[in-house]
């Protein structure tokens, strides 16, 4: 058994899944790996996620500390920035094999 910030966690899979798990997670993710996006530029790049789920998740991220939320306030409107921090980078790697692997069952066993 593995606690990770006062969550339990049976293996080291369900440690990646708590964090980078479900629907929505590893898209925003994988659309951050080139650099900051605002909030409008992630929504643009993934239509069906729902405004409330796409904030949800921003910060679950955040608070798991794989995205770094930076706000601009030195003049109107208010700019906010999500980029991966050093240890959201270290999925990089994980994130390019799943998205090779979601082309190769496109490519293979799309009907």
């Amino acid at each position: 058994m593995y606690v990770i910030r006062g969550k339990e966690y049976p293996c080291c899979t369900s440690i990646t899944m708590g964090i980078i798990g479900g629907k929505w997670k590893t898209v925003i993710l994988f659309h951050l790996i080139n650099g900051p996006l605002r909030y409008n530029e992630l929504k643009k790049e993934i239509k069906t996620v729902t405004e409330r789920t796409l904030s949800l998740q921003l910060k679950s991220l955040e608070e798991d500390g794989v995205i770094r939320r930076k706000v601009y306030t030195t003049k109107p409107p208010l700019k906010v920035e999500y980029s991966l921090t050093d240890f959201g980078k270290t999925l990089i790697p994980l994130l390019q094999s799943i998205a090779e692997w979601g082309d190769f069952v496109v490519e293979n066993h799309a009907d």
